[in-house]
């Protein structure tokens, strides 16, 4: 079925509804939170009449300045209510268990469609992010749905976060159109971006102490263990500790920048790289994502000496059989 056919069956989902419940992943990223509320406020908008609501458990504070998520609502309402799932791959990671109770449910996600589900299933992995995949929808039925500068906001958010400020690959005519779209809303942009990358003091100290502490594998692989110790020691949350994954980012011959960084029972792994693809990585150490971003986790040090050493691999095999890498 082509793109244009399922974003009618969509839309049509959406019409049949009153209540209609938008979740995500969790562990919140700017796209996944700016798809959320960026969909919400063109349904509310467009559709004053439905109960639209965008529900999550985890949340991410540094994303407050685009909105709030909605309260839990009673499991009576979830049984009567479409379910919208965005930027989510895979059904462990969707943030709301109620999606087993909900009357349909839609996926809408833009990674490797590795799990499809849903009554619906909308994955384009053509575009860089979950936002893109809500403006163009709103852009195919731009004559009926309405959205505010509000939910534009959302949107640029999300696309700004998940292309690394329009760096990445992916970025297409396309995709600049969507993003000239929001602009067009008149949405501040010195505010969003202010809001995503200004840092408090302790965030910069912690980078201070990352850049002169990270290590190098053989091969190419820059990487930093992030224990709790440093995050009590500079006084921040996990949150803020993992947002430092990017420091790693320009280091002339390292291909994959890795951090690790110690949550609860576990040690989150956050995985990015130029050039190479860097998911199969992620997918063997229960993770995954994008080719080039992507997650892990792993429990031990044997098993990030492990994740390291596929890393390694990778570049190795990369450098040997391509030109023109930096």
């Amino acid at each position: 079925m082509d793109n244009l056919s399922l974003k009618k069956d969509i839309l049509a989902k959406i019409k049949e509804y009153d209540s209609i419940i938008i979740a995500r992943h969790s562990r919140p990223d700017g796209d996944c939170i700016g798809s959320s509320l960026g969909l919400r406020d063109i349904l509310r908008t467009s559709f004053p009449e439905k109960k639209i609501y965008s529900i999550g458990k985890d949340s991410a504070s540094y994303l407050d300045f685009i909105g709030k998520e909605d309260d839990e609502v009673s499991e009576d309402i979830y049984k009567d209510s479409l379910m919208i799932i965005v930027d989510t791959s895979v059904m462990d990671r969707i943030d709301n268990s109620n999606y087993k109770i909900a009357k349909e449910t839609i996926k809408i996600d833009h990674h490797i469609n590795v799990e499809p589900y849903g009554d619906i299933c909308y994955v384009r992995d053509d575009l860089p992010a979950a936002c893109a995949i809500i403006c163009d929808f709103y852009k195919t039925f731009s004559d009926e749905l309405k959205m505010t500068k509000d939910g534009a906001t959302a949107l640029f958010c999300g696309m700004v976060t998940d292309t690394g400020r329009f760096r990445y690959r992916g970025m297409t005519k396309e995709v600049y159109e969507l993003v000239g779209m929001l602009v067009d809303f008149g949405i501040d942009t010195e505010y969003v971006f202010s809001n995503l990358y200004i840092k408090d003091s302790g965030v910069l100290k912690l980078e201070g102490w990352l850049l002169n502490h990270y290590k190098e594998t053989p091969n190419g692989v820059a990487y930093i263990y992030i224990t709790k110790k440093i995050i009590k020691k500079f006084k921040l949350t996990y949150e803020e500790a993992s947002s430092l994954i990017n420091s790693l980012d320009s280091i002339k011959g390292d291909l994959i920048w890795i951090a690790f960084i110690d949550y609860e029972a576990s040690i989150r792994v956050r995985l990015r790289s130029r050039y190479v693809p860097c998911v199969s990585v992620g997918q063997k150490y229960r993770g995954g994502g994008h080719a080039n971003a992507c997650g892990a986790t792993v429990y031990n040090k044997k098993e990030i000496n492990a994740l390291l050493n596929d890393a390694d691999k990778v570049v190795k095999e990369y450098k040997e059989n391509n030109e023109g890498w930096l």
